[in-house]
């Protein structure tokens, strides 16, 4: 479960946050961005608060191995599994990384540009 009580990630993994849910099980959720920046635009997180890529390890990474392979049964439940969707990750300040809390963004819907695939 979160530990960071200071996390906004951690406040909706706790409810305290409402969040329009579309996966959750017992190690991750994914739930639609407030800031949508494509018609399809979900974050999936880990419930264990890990603040970015550079805090993964032996301990955690079996979590990050469910998030892989749920990403594509969540595009799928999105309807961009066929037409495809973008999955980004965002490693501290320089990357845009506004939350310390490693995410995952799943964006689709529409053609997504090329400038920083």
């Amino acid at each position: 479960m979160p530990d960071n009580q200071n996390c906004v990630f951690c406040k909706i993994i706790n409810g305290d946050i409402p969040s329009k849910r579309v996966y959750e099980d017992d190690r991750i959720i994914a739930f639609h961005d407030i800031a949508p920046n494509a018609p399809v635009h979900v974050l999936v997180i880990p419930k264990e608060h890990i603040p970015s890529l550079n805090h993964v390890n032996d301990e955690n990474s079996e979590t990050l191995s469910d998030i892989m392979i749920q990403i594509p049964q969540i595009a799928k439940k999105l309807g961009v599994y066929e037409s495809g969707y973008r999955v980004i990750v965002n490693c501290g300040s320089d990357s845009g990384m506004m939350v310390e809390h490693l995410h995952f963004h799943i964006l689709g819907g529409c053609p997504l540009p090329n400038k920083l695939a």
